[in-house]
């Protein structure tokens, strides 16, 4: 399928009326190309292709690059410069987000009398619907990550540390096949659950604390993510109804996605739900993101979106409460959309869990 993917790409070209394009961003150029590799350009033309990459990648890049022909450089600028001098063009669509300024200027330095167009949101929505080959991996690393937290949930008890709770998910999911973590793991028990980014500390979990895990694995390439909230011991009334609150608005956001509505008001459907029930000014990001290669990607639901849910998009669904001095919860699944609504490939249940 990857084969595929190059002239979808092309139609940058005549969408900015350029000669070339530049690709830098390694997710897309993995994405394009097929090459798993650290160091790599990618120029498209109309007619061609040409990958340039450094003597490490050669071979690789050989074995995995489809679409394009593999060139070798010993300087990332010498050699793009040279390929772009000797192929002439006036107007050049590139991805200034993945590019410093100091490349930047350099390369105008010395490509005179090339204009470099910006395309990064182009290039960016060519990954947002995802392909069988690709759905496929992604219910694979949502699987893996699943299974390997539900197995570290089953040993919680008061007195770990939350970087333990941390090491002991990512070792889970190296058993069960996992590449790697698609992100530092969050474990933020007690007041700290009141940190959205609260990354595992030396905190000790206690008795009666929600304690919020949100976690992913690579598998293939690809990133899972999802985001749960437990917790150790009974747990009282104020506790319960944040929970329930969060878990209405998420299900409220899952039961309303369509393809054709707006990112803006699926994200409304649970803010508006918490907001109602007292809680608006302790959810303060968006409602989700796009994953795959990347654990962030295009496109964004919040209240300032201007995007339009499609058929096969993946993207995240984790609305939150957070209450500084007390604590937190989001609840967080990965969904694919479907014909007529969405469907969870992530797999822990999210009804309250008690350890």
């Amino acid at each position: 399928m990857i084969g595929n993917r190059i002239p979808a790409a092309r139609e940058c070209l005549k969408r900015f009326n350029a000669d070339l394009l530049l690709v830098t961003n390694l997710s897309n150029i993995r994405y394009l190309t097929g090459f798993t590799g650290s160091e790599a350009l990618l120029i498209l033309s109309p007619e061609d292709g040409w990958f340039l990459t450094d003597s490490r990648y050669t071979s690789q890049a050989g074995a995995e690059v489809t679409g394009a022909k593999v060139i070798e450089f010993s300087s990332r600028m010498d050699g793009l410069v040279e390929r772009l001098l000797e192929l002439r063009p006036a107007r050049v669509a590139f991805e200034a987000g993945s590019t410093t300024v100091a490349f930047y200027q350099e390369l105008c330095g010395k490509t005179p009398g090339i204009e470099y167009l910006p395309a990064d949101a182009e290039l960016a929505g060519l990954r947002t619907v995802k392909d069988a080959g690709e759905l496929a991996i992604l219910e694979q690393v949502a699987a893996i990550a699943s299974e390997a937290l539900l197995e570290t949930v089953a040993r919680l008890k008061p007195g770990m540390t939350e970087a333990e709770v941390a090491w002991m998910l990512e070792v889970a999911m190296r058993e069960k096949g996992a590449e790697g973590k698609s992100f530092d793991f969050i474990v933020a028990s007690g007041e700290r659950g009141a940190l959205p980014h609260g990354r595992a500390s030396e905190k000790k979990l206690a008795a009666g604390e929600l304690v919020t895990i949100d976690f992913g694995a690579i598998y293939r390439g690809y990133c899972s993510d999802e985001t749960v909230t437990v917790c150790l011991g009974e747990p009282d009334a104020k506790q319960r109804e944040v929970y329930e609150t969060v878990l209405a608005a998420q299900r409220a956001a899952m039961f309303a996605v369509h393809p054709g509505m707006s990112f803006k008001d699926l994200d409304a459907k649970a803010r508006d739900l918490i907001a109602g029930k007292g809680y608006g000014a302790y959810f303060g990001h968006g409602l989700g993101h796009g994953v795959g290669i990347d654990i962030h990607e295009h496109p964004a639901a919040s209240p300032r979106s201007k995007h339009v849910i499609q058929e096969g998009m993946v993207f995240t669904i984790e609305p939150g409460i957070y209450i500084p001095e007390w604590g937190g919860v989001r609840i967080e699944d990965t969904v694919v959309v479907e014909k007529n609504g969405c469907r969870p490939i992530t797999r822990v249940p999210k009804d309250l869990i008690i350890v």
